[in-house]
């Protein structure tokens, strides 16, 4: 199948999904996971009408930039971010969805500050207490986003996760519902209500994250197929 046609059918998951849940399908915005492959796949998805384009590595983000493969689409970083590279993200990409320590939080705000930018970002929270991964343990999300408050150059506009490989067919539902509860709960204490994306959901698990409430779904493999990570 075509991207376009595999864009497509993702839709079509998602409004189900959102049908199922009670929720109108225009409040899910798709984000096609582009990491491994090339400006043209971008172009395809773009041409096909995806929402946000979004990258994993800055080397192969800054690559596609320079050949022009997201012109007509956000571009949003999604990756693992390390603190010597964010000078090559901050300002080149509407948002940064993998923010997940204060360290991090620091080094985006400084060079958004040198840029005379305020930088999109999401909060990570790593709800599988995994070590293996980024982001704030759910205890300590209020206090980085107490933090991130104090920052000028920052605009947090909600929270982002990547869920422990599930097991079985609904198995990651339990954390998109307890990350949900996080950002419902944060929402209100700290925001105001003015939290807008909940970005939870991939390939395997995006119908359920829709049911849980995410605002937002990372899909790249559905899209663009199978990665060959032998390149």
């Amino acid at each position: 199948m075509s991207i376009a046609e595999n864009i497509a059918r993702v839709r079509a998951n998602i409004a189900a999904a959102a049908k199922e849940a009670g929720r109108d399908v225009s409040e899910i915005t798709l984000v096609g996971a582009s990491k491994m492959n090339d400006a043209d796949a971008c172009r395809q998805a773009i041409a096909a009408g995806i929402d946000v384009l979004g990258e994993n590595r800055e080397q192969e983000m800054t690559k596609k930039l320079a050949e022009h493969a997201y012109d007509g689409a956000p571009l949003h970083f999604i990756g693992h971010l390390q603190r010597n590279k964010v000078k090559n993200v901050v300002g080149k990409v509407a948002m940064i969805e993998s923010v997940g320590s204060l360290e991090l939080l620091s080094a985006i705000d400084k060079q958004a500050e040198k840029l005379g930018v305020v930088q999109d970002i999401l909060l990570e929270v790593n709800i599988g207490g995994e070590e293996a991964k980024s982001g704030f343990a759910p205890e300590s999300l209020e206090q980085a986003a107490e933090e991130a408050k104090k920052c000028a150059n920052v605009r947090v506009r909600g929270l982002m996760c990547i869920p422990p490989v599930a097991e079985g067919e609904h198995g990651s539902l339990p954390y998109f519902e307890k990350v949900h509860a996080l950002f419902v709960d944060i929402n209100a204490k700290l925001y105001d209500n003015t939290l807008d994306i909940l970005s939870m959901g991939m390939s395997g698990d995006y119908e359920d994250a829709v049911r849980a409430g995410a605002t937002m779904v990372r899909v790249g493999t559905a899209i663009f197929g199978t990665r060959n990570y032998t390149i």
